[in-house]
């Protein structure tokens, strides 16, 4: 039966067979056939709707995809226990929402923007991602519905429309980056092709440092003094911002002679190159390298003299948070680290280690076993460890430790060995 009716929609005659002829060749079962049906875009409406609701995965699934499918079969669609289905859906939806055609409107498309908003909340974060790579550059798009692929705790959900959909206002911006918690959000959010003065300033302000070393490469985006400076004043400490704090456009003189007193030699070149600075201004910028290394070259020994003197402090009993505050007050970082290697008993290396995870918590942890009080490890993590203000910890009831001991133990179980 399906084999005459295949033959006569490939031959263009008699398209439209009965309702009786292709359900008793649906009931043939026949899984081959049932799909070739269901992909087919002259299958009537009520055959679709039939199959919608067919045992085979792979049947539904082309019933998703088929752009004739009717919207009642659709929307058995969009809570189908197969998580395939409800992507193909999704595709689907978000790809026809912009072609609805205008005297269509009120109907088809609050049917469509339904069936996208339940998308958007799915359960399974690979269909909620399809349903924001689909809408990230529509402008057609309720907002409400990008608001909430946007607020999402999944970056691969978030990112596409923090990055590209012209409905997120600088209001909506900063609002997100304040709240946040999505690994890679901020990232997106200093990749947009236009980011203004006011996102700029949030960005750095959060210590998130992909996004920041992003908003640095991002060659569109405007950034105010006051900010490059702040961004200045973090990447003294930060390595990973150094190259493209090196290349971006809007360095001003005054800001290259600051960053050349911190950043590589090879770095200062490509500066001078980049900014294309006159013969003069590069040499005396090479010859205060020059003497900025000789100066603060640090070999073995002064590691060695900094151990001695923290071991001193140790043991002469000076090292507390006063102590502590000072050296990062006075950015002496080696002796801070060296001190609080003392402090925790634990090894050098896994100072470093805690510090350069620029994770909230282990700082805290670290700060704790080194018996110094939260408003110091709230220092720490914010100058020294530059965590991300979506990751600072902040002390309970004003003044006690947000972790529980065992919490603070487990933290710091793996980094006790080195």
């Amino acid at each position: 039966m399906l084999k005459n009716i295949f033959k006569r929609i490939r031959d263009g005659k008699d398209k439209k067979y009965s309702y009786e002829e292709a359900r008793s060749a649906l009931e043939d079962k026949n899984k081959r056939d049932k799909r070739r049906l269901a992909a087919n875009a002259d299958t009537k409406p009520e055959m679709l709707y039939y199959l919608a609701g067919d045992d085979s995965p792979e049947v539904r699934r082309k019933i998703a995809i088929n752009k004739s499918t009717p919207y009642h079969a659709d929307k058995i669609l969009v809570t189908d226990e197969d998580c395939e289905v409800r992507a193909e859906l999704a595709r689907k939806i978000a790809r026809m929402l912009p072609d609805i055609p205008a005297d269509q409107v009120t109907k088809i498309r609050e049917q469509a923007i339904e069936m996208l908003e339940t998308l958007a909340s799915d359960q399974l974060p690979q269909v909620r991602r399809i349903v924001s790579e689909e809408l990230k550059t529509f402008d057609c798009v309720p907002k409400h519905i990008i608001m909430k692929l946007a607020h999402d705790s999944e970056e691969d959900v978030s990112a596409p429309v923090l990055e590209y959909s012209p409905l997120l206002s600088t209001d909506d911006l900063t609002e997100i980056i304040a709240a946040t918690t999505a690994s890679g959000a901020l990232t997106a959010i200093a990749n947009r092709r236009h980011v203004d003065e006011e996102v700029s300033e949030a960005i750095t302000m959060s210590l998130d440092i992909p996004a920041v070393a992003a908003l640095l490469a991002n060659e569109n985006a405007q950034i105010r003094e006051s900010t490059l400076d702040a961004i200045i004043d973090q990447a003294e400490e930060v390595e990973e911002l150094h190259p493209p704090l090196v290349t971006n456009a809007n360095l001003s003189i005054r800001a290259i002679k600051r960053i050349a007193g911190f950043v590589a030699s090879s770095l200062v070149d490509r500066m001078i190159k980049t900014h294309k600075l006159d013969k003069t201004v590069a040499d005396d910028l090479l010859s205060k390298v020059r003497k900025r290394i000789r100066e603060n070259d640090f070999d073995q020994d002064d590691q060695d003299t900094l151990a001695e003197q923290a071991q001193k402090f140790y043991d002469q009993g000076l090292l507390d948070d006063d102590f502590i505050e000072n050296t990062i007050k006075n950015r002496q970082r080696e002796l801070l680290m060296q001190c609080l290697s003392q402090m925790a008993k634990m090894p050098l290396d896994s100072i470093r280690k805690i510090i350069s995870s620029k994770k909230g918590r282990r700082v805290v942890a670290l700060a704790w076993r080194c018996e110094l009080n939260m408003r110091t490890a709230l220092k720490i993590q914010q100058e020294i460890a530059c965590v991300p203000s979506s990751q600072l910890l902040n002390a309970k009831n004003g003044f006690e430790f947000p972790l529980s001991e065992i919490e603070m133990k487990y933290d710091l179980a793996l980094y006790d060995g080195g």
